[in-house]
């Protein structure tokens, strides 16, 4: 068989990758003509897909379908995109039966595809890529990555110490000159002090000399260049503090300092002493530290550092502030001095005190050598008055209980430490809560005003105390305060008293019939305990019955009571001491009464006879008393049930007087917030009224009742009309009060009735009813002894005022025209209130 010679296959179209200048201005531009190998004779149509056609961004590219040719249609732009892809195809094409089909490269993004067809819409061929490449052009300058570019470095440091970087950056292709930057400093002041890195942007020192005190900021203009530093630039500023360190020591602006402190202060500042530091300010290298070196052994004053202005503050220690070796910026010397004493002009006046003054921070070992800045401070303490000094304070004396008045017991005084001037001292009790004590102003001497008395509620602990005050008669005077304290010696003046005086025990010997007694003294001790108890020796007969044993607590110290062997008593206090009272013989039920004898234990001692009121009770198994006799134990003894019963019903008889008498003051309280007028003996015609509202004068008798303030009598059937008070004695009284008038116009008719049933009179004219008119005078009579009616021709006694009432009578203001004859002293008498009154009238 013969074999088929080999035959060349023939490979897809394909199309070079085409390069295009960014930024090319004509437009449009013909880029390639692509053409199919499988051209029919019909001809062929192109086409182009992918991003720049019909995807953003449209329109940069086109095809002319029937020729091929691809245009440019729009400026492009390398940093936006630097590349497209486009894929073609031509007619109707499947690969054979006999080979696999050949799989599709992976497309890249953005991708461009080319398509080839016939005239039928037939793929001729597979789509192919059409690859744009964009060639970059210089078209974006540099740009440093910030405007302002900070770095630090320390004055005095090395050349060659790099202090910061500087970069920019440039959009053009890194791979090209483009892109390739240069660094440079255009500008930095005198000297050239900095350099910096053409490829990197490092800044660095240059020089040597860095001072901050020269100068403490440098401010560099820094250029970056693309295209190896001939193409195009940009500039930023590179600002470098220079960090400052201790190479100045401070120094005293003057060698002298002249201060004045007043004497006796304490805790105040002297003065300042000025100081100037080159270094930085508020650095540890410019703060200051003072030392007080000689001048000052007692340690009167201290120096410290103002922190804002770096001056040091000479101040007076505080007396009793300082500590013994304590060198905290204030002297120099470690040794211990004595505590501060104030500053006194009469001891010493004037102090000349050596400072020293350096940093807090070491000096660099490359600063300058410098000596020790050193100053002189005098300080001249002012003389002033002085407060007087008890040198013994507070003064104890001790005084014997029930010292009579008068008696001297002390002269306390104080000294004037104000030497170089003279002055007098008086002294007076400030303090002396019980007005026992009675001082001499003059000689200072302490008497005893009464007995002093114990137990009082002004001794604590058996100590009274009084405050003197002594002062002296400078301008201003100032004084002081001594303690004066009083130790009350005890006498044995009380005897002791029977605790308690009354109890309860059986009537049975041996059965519990034995009964704890105790004694309180007001004496203190050794006046107190131990008592001593006895039956009385009047009275021998009780021993029969009774015995009286001593029972002593003085065993078991640190217990707070008292008691018998038996658990039903309390145990006795240390220093208290007790007795026992047992029954001899069976005695019936009852009272009984002993007197007893106590005596103490004073110097001398004191005794008393006092009755124990025991009250025998019947006892049971156990030798406790049955519920019987714990019912007369509880009422006490010597009181009987019936003398119970008694004290308990008047008890209640009272309470219910009480409340009998407060439901009567209720009930006339109801009574009266109703309006009603109740008669009694006295009637207080001064009660508040409420009217309501004001009405049109003395005539306009329809705005309030005015019957509510006549006499309630009057309105009584069986009353006896009263008689006016100001009316004459011999005027006649009317039987019953007359109708008022119901108008004005009546009223003239109404003061011209001769009485009580009488018809008015003729019409007058009024001048010829002159006073001389018997009717009128008649008229006025009858009005004027007429209780029930206004006065309304002349001033009168308006109404009933209260029987027996101290004011004087209202009726005394028509006694005189002028005030000439009045007495207004008596307003005075009536308070602070009326005191004005009475100044103004008296």
């Amino acid at each position: 068989r013969q074999h088929e010679a080999p035959r060349r296959v023939k490979r897809a179209w394909v199309i070079p990758p085409i390069s295009v200048s960014e930024n090319h201005k004509r437009i449009p531009h013909l880029l390639v003509q692509i053409k199919s190998d499988k051209q029919q004779p019909g001809g062929v149509i192109y086409s182009i897909k992918g991003p720049g056609v019909d995807e953003e961004p449209l329109g940069i590219f086109s095809i002319d379908k029937f020729s091929g040719k691809v245009f440019l249609n729009a400026m492009l732009d390398r940093e936006e995109n630097d590349r497209y892809r486009v894929r073609t195809s031509l007619g109707a094409h499947s690969p054979s039966l006999g080979s696999p089909a050949r799989p599709e490269p992976p497309a890249l993004l953005p991708q461009l595809r080319a398509f080839a067809l016939d005239l039928g819409g037939v793929t001729l061929e597979d789509p192919t890529d059409l690859e744009i490449i964009v060639v970059d052009q210089n078209d974006n300058r540099p740009l440093f990555r910030q405007d302002v570019f900070t770095g630090r470095v320390v004055e005095g440091a090395e050349p060659g110490t790099c202090v910061m970087t500087v970069d920019a950056t440039d959009a053009d292709d890194p791979d090209t000159d483009n892109a390739a930057l240069r660094y440079s400093i255009l500008e930095q002041g005198a000297a050239g002090m900095f350099s910096i890195n053409a490829t990197t942007g490092e800044i660095c020192t240059a020089r040597p000399g860095l001072d901050r005190e020269t100068m403490g900021v440098y401010n560099l203009t820094v250029q970056a260049a693309d295209m190896s530093g001939d193409g195009l630039t940009t500039t930023a500023m590179a600002v470098i503090y220079l960090e400052d360190i201790n190479d100045n020591p401070p120094e005293f602006t003057k060698e002298e300092f002249s201060m004045e402190v007043e004497e006796q202060a304490a805790g105040v500042d002297v003065g300042k002493v000025f100081v100037h530091d080159k270094d930085l300010a508020g650095s540890p290298s410019w703060l200051a530290k003072f030392t007080i070196l000689e001048g000052d052994p007692e340690g009167a004053f201290s120096i410290r550092t103002d922190p804002h202005t770096n001056d040091g503050v000479l101040s007076v220690v505080k007396v009793g502030a300082g500590q013994p070796g304590d060198t905290a910026g204030s002297h120099g010397s470690a040794d211990p001095w004595p505590f501060p004493q104030p500053l006194d002009h009469e001891v010493r006046d004037r102090f000349e005190l050596t400072v020293s003054v350096q940093n807090e921070r070491p000096l660099e070992p490359s600063a300058p050598g410098s000596p020790r800045a050193l100053a002189t401070v005098r300080v001249r303490v002012r003389d002033v008055n002085e407060a007087p000094v008890f040198r013994e304070n507070p003064r104890r004396i001790s005084v014997l209980e029930g010292t009579p008045p008068g008696t001297p017991i002390t002269t306390y005084t104080a000294s004037d430490p104000d030497t170089h001037q003279i002055q007098t001292l008086s002294y007076a009790l400030l303090y002396d809560p019980a007005d026992w004590l009675q001082l001499d102003p003059h000689s200072g001497t302490v008497r005893t005003k009464r007995e002093l008395l114990h137990p009082s509620a002004f001794l604590q602990g058996g100590w009274y105390i009084a405050l003197v005050l002594a002062r002296d008669d400078a301008e201003p005077p100032l004084s002081a305060t001594g303690t004066l304290s009083i130790e009350i010696l005890e006498v044995n003046d009380h005897a002791p008293q029977l605790q308690p005086p009354a109890g309860v025990l059986c009537g049975r010997p041996g059965r519990g019939g034995t009964l704890l007694l105790g004694a309180t003294d007001d004496d203190r001790p050794p006046h107190g305990a131990p008592f001593h108890f006895q039956l009385s020796p009047q009275h021998p007969q009780l021993s029969r019955n009774w015995s009286l044993a001593r029972f002593n607590g003085e065993g078991q110290p640190g217990r707070g009571g008292c008691c018998t062997e038996g658990p039903a008593h309390p145990l006795p206090a240390p220093a208290v001491t007790h007795a026992v009272l047992a029954v001899l013989a069976e005695l019936p039920e009852g009272p009984y009464s002993l007197p007893l004898l106590l005596r103490d234990s004073g110097t001398p001692p004191r005794e008393q006879q006092q009755l124990l009121n025991v009250s025998v009770c019947h006892c049971g198994r156990d030798g406790t008393c049955l519920d019987g006799a714990l019912a007369a134990a509880t009422a006490g003894a010597g009181i009987t049930l019936g003398a119970l019963m008694i004290i308990l019903g008047s008890t209640i008889l009272l309470l219910v007087l009480a409340a009998l008498g407060a439901a009567r003051v209720r009930g006339r309280r109801r009574a009266l917030r109703k309006g009603l007028l109740q008669r009694s003996g006295d009637d207080m015609r001064d009660n508040i009224l409420n009217y309501d509202e004001q009405g049109g004068g003395e005539e306009d008798q329809d705005a309030y009742d005015i019957n509510q303030l006549r006499h309630p009598e009057l309105f009584s059937p069986r009353a006896k009309p009263p008689l006016r008070r100001d009316a004459p004695l011999s005027s006649g009284t009317p039987m019953a009060p007359r109708k008022l008038p119901s108008s004005p116009s009546d009223i003239e008719d109404f003061i011209n009735e001769v009485g009580q049933g009488l018809a008015p009179l003729p019409s007058v004219p009024h001048h010829q009813r002159a006073g001389g008119d018997p009717l009128s005078l008649q008229g006025l009579e009858a009005a004027d002894s007429d209780p029930s009616v206004p006065p309304y021709d002349t001033a009168l006694i308006y109404d009933y005022e209260g029987s027996g009432s101290v004011a004087s009578p209202l009726s005394s203001i028509v006694s005189s025209l002028t005030d000439e004859d009045q007495d207004y002293d008596y307003l005075s008498e009536w308070g602070p209130r009326f005191r004005r009154l009475a100044d103004l009238y008296g």
